[in-house]
């Protein structure tokens, strides 16, 4: 470098790149939080259905059912409630997409 301090067209083209290059990563690490997002949803219904299915478990061998109806009751609360996490999952996802398009829509000239 000659050590010339940048023209104005220089200095607004660096600009100008700097900015697209800033709204690239913000896209990136958006798209990036959102597949995170769904993944630590879809995780934390699996572990609510395990914790529902085991606490129904526990408690009906604890209260001295039998163990059939016991192990049936559990696997009807872990599949209840897995059918509806991911049924939630679902619609909170839709209605989001259905968002950002009525929010394109808004937007349209």
């Amino acid at each position: 470098m000659n050590g010339a301090l940048p023209s104005d067209r220089q200095r607004q083209t660096l600009a100008y790149t700097s900015k697209q290059i800033e709204e690239l990563v913000e896209a990136r690490a958006a798209e990036k939080a959102h597949a995170d997002a769904l993944y630590w949803r879809i995780r934390l219904v699996c572990i609510e259905t395990l914790l529902l299915g085991t606490l129904v478990l526990i408690a009906g061998l604890i209260i001295g059912e039998p163990v059939k109806l016991v192990l049936r009751a559990a696997i009807i609360i872990a599949a209840g409630c897995l059918a509806s996490g991911m049924l939630l999952i679902g619609l909170s996802n839709a209605t989001n997409s259905a968002w950002k398009r009525l929010k394109l829509l808004g937007r349209r000239p």
